[in-house]
């Protein structure tokens, strides 16, 4: 489910005013293609500086009154507004708030938003949401992700690096906590079908399992990293020989991960995991069709550094 009709007209008119530092994220950037898990219940755009988020609101306000749209600003704050926008008996929330410039990838280019933040980065932000809350939007977003782009494991690795304030092994015990739902807590989102709860625990319990164990096995100097492979040219959940891949870590604004000094990176550039139901297993990299994880040879990092 892509972002709604009037979402779109909205994330369109104001298209023009993004840059890599005023960019759509949250749930309506992770769920921007048409074929996704749901759709948002509003549009939120984060912006690198808490001067721009007045400045980015003030612009696109005007954008927006000019198309014979009606902004009713609920809250103004430095570094955040809340406002309801609407035309002809529609209306969607839209936020612009202050976020830190701290990620792992820049912003990516997209002619029907402007720019929105890297689906990796999404994906890190979602696994640090739903350790500070218990959503069950988050839920589902968190399983999407770990079914999509990279395994729960290896987004935990990679998310202590945004927030040190989390070890690995901690982050994978806060989600652990999470995931007691009852099919009515779902019936305020807009699913594209209605959760199997019994298949959600499954994969939830078998991506935990996972996680643990790849956290406890990884090298602790790669903590915070996420791992590229530059021969399949993607991100990878690691296992197998760790010196041949490349540790990418997070820095202001986002760098493309490279080799020596050429950059590699495409938008597609995310391993993706089985579409089928992940079991728990005795070794992490089997529950991904994996090797043995043997940190064998020299570390190579990314030359983002």
């Amino acid at each position: 489910m892509p972002l709604t009709p009037i979402q779109t007209d909205i994330a369109r008119l104001i298209a023009r005013n993004r840059t890599p530092a005023s960019h759509l994220a949250g749930g309506a950037a992770l769920h921007l293609e048409p074929h996704s898990l749901r759709s948002s219940n509003d549009l939120d755009y984060f912006h690198d500086k808490e001067a721009l988020v007045g400045e980015a609101f003030s612009t696109d306000r005007k954008a927006l009154e000019t198309e014979g749209y009606e902004v009713d600003t609920l809250l103004s704050q430095p570094g955040f507004v809340r406002a309801i926008v609407g035309k002809g008996g529609e209306a969607t929330k839209v936020e612009w708030a202050h976020d830190s410039a701290w990620r792992f990838l820049p912003a990516v280019a997209d002619s029907r938003v402007g720019f929105h933040l890297h689906p990796l980065d999404l994906a890190i932000n979602k696994v640090l949401a739903l350790a500070g809350r218990d959503e069950p939007r988050d839920f589902l977003d968190v399983l999407f992700v770990h079914r999509k782009y990279l395994s729960l494991g290896a987004l935990c690795w990679a998310a202590v690096g945004k927030d040190p304030g989390y070890g690995p092994a901690m982050l994978v015990e806060m989600l652990a906590r999470k995931g007691r739902f009852r099919p009515e807590d779902f019936a305020g989102l807009k699913l594209a079908t209605p959760p199997d709860l019994a298949e959600l625990k499954r994969t939830w319990l078998g991506a935990l399992s996972h996680a643990r164990i790849l956290v406890r096995e990884l090298p602790p100097a790669d903590v915070g990293c996420l791992y590229w492979n530059p021969g399949t040219q993607e991100f990878v959940t690691p296992s197998g020989n760790l010196s041949l891949l490349v540790r990418h870590f997070g820095s202001r604004a986002g760098v493309l991960p490279s080799v020596g000094d050429s950059p590699v990176l495409t938008l597609k550039g995310v391993s993706r995991l089985p579409t089928v139901e992940e079991s728990p297993a005795k070794h992490p990299s089997k529950a991904h069709g994996g090797q043995a994880i043997a940190p064998k040879g020299r570390r190579r990092r990314s030359g983002s550094g």
